[in-house]
């Protein structure tokens, strides 16, 4: 059962957000983070974007995907219009540092992002949108708007008893390091892609 251990307003580049940590043990070192833009209005459907950890590309602006500037995309998009956005720990669609490591290391011998993790008998896409569901349940929204591309985490939300008034697309364009990544989320996840 998750709980809020600790909040606070963080002020950042795109604003000043409200965020709360959640986990099952006040001593988890990695919990997961809900981060609430300022002028957030609960009475309307709420703008929330499911965000999965992505050190490489967020903290280190690695090329080979687009999750930091999704990341930015999102925060921004908070900041301007409200919204919240359920930061996951789930590392490499839930396959931790380590592992994500080793899948590039087999990326780099030319396996794509799905054949590196199932070559090390991991899943595809390991992560669990249901903990996303449960944080937005503990504060209390019902309806939102969903950024996203990934049909799973719409799916999420639509078997769960919150609302999906609608979805908003968050692309990010293309470089030649991370193309390849972005058609293998398209064709083989379904990933509702347009630009790709």
């Amino acid at each position: 059962m998750l709980k809020i251990q600790a909040e606070s307003k963080i002020p950042t580049d795109y604003g000043i957000f409200t965020v709360y940590a959640f986990s099952e043990r006040e001593e988890d070192w990695s919990p997961h983070l809900v981060w609430i833009a300022e002028n957030t209005d609960f009475t309307k459907p709420v703008n929330v974007r499911f965000h999965s950890e992505c050190i490489t590309g967020e903290v280190f602006h690695s090329k080979k995907c687009e999750c930091g500037q999704q990341l930015d995309a999102a925060m921004k998009y908070m900041s301007e219009k409200g919204g919240v956005i359920v930061y996951l720990r789930q590392e490499g669609r839930n396959i931790g540092i380590i592992n994500k490591l080793r899948a590039y290391g087999l990326q780099e011998k030319g396996l794509d992002t799905v054949e590196a993790n199932l070559k090390l008998g991991l899943q595809a896409d390991g992560r669990n949108f249901d903990i996303a569901i449960e944080m937005l349940d503990i504060l209390k929204i019902k309806e939102i708007n969903l950024l996203t591309n990934n049909p799973d985490k719409i799916k999420s939300v639509e078997n769960s008893n919150i609302i999906l008034n609608s979805r908003i697309p968050l692309e990010i364009d293309s470089n030649e390091m991370n193309q390849g990544y972005l058609i293998k989320k398209k064709n083989y996840f379904g990933h509702l892609l347009e630009k790709i």
